[in-house]
């Protein structure tokens, strides 16, 4: 009796109930002791669970606080390829490949070639033209022996430190 007596509060409910069930006078000690662990052993697994509980919660938060992360890098790296293949194109366009390998931005849009006349009105052109390397008449720097010359002995340099 002064065990049942002695439990706290949250014990209140199983008191009363082995208070009611059974005869206090003739009940043996250690009955009434493995009644009162069990009891609370599954208090303190409600317990845990109630906790667990909490925590699952918390874990779902987390998880999806992480998923959003998720979401939010899939633009920014599609971004950044995207940006990338732009610089690539963009590094492609200015090298020599595109470069217009003749001059003919000084031709006369009103006369026309002729087979006869083409030839002549080609070198014509070409020789107003001065070769920004050189500086001499006749041809472009992209055409010019000497700017050909140095680009061979480039190549080569790089090959052999290949």
């Amino acid at each position: 009796m002064k065990i049942l007596r002695s439990l706290p509060s949250k014990w209140h409910t199983k008191v009363t109930a082995i208070q009611e069930a059974k005869d206090l006078t003739k009940l043996p000690m250690e009955e009434l002791i493995g009644s009162l662990m069990t009891y609370e052993i599954n208090l303190t697994k409600k317990l845990q669970e109630g906790e667990d509980k909490e925590k699952k919660s918390i874990a779902l938060k987390a998880t999806t606080k992480e998923e959003e992360d998720v979401e939010e890098e899939k633009p920014s790296t599609e971004d950044d390829d995207l940006a990338l293949i732009t610089r690539k194109l963009n590094k492609y366009m200015r090298g020599e490949r595109f470069r217009g390998r003749k001059f003919t931005s000084r031709r006369d849009p009103s006369k026309k070639e002729s087979s006869s006349h083409g030839d002549k009105e080609k070198w014509e052109e070409k020789r107003d033209l001065i070769c920004f390397k050189c500086k001499k008449p006749g041809h472009i720097k992209y055409d010019c022996p000497l700017y050909k010359s140095q680009a061979k002995r480039r190549m080569k340099k790089a090959i052999m430190a290949t």
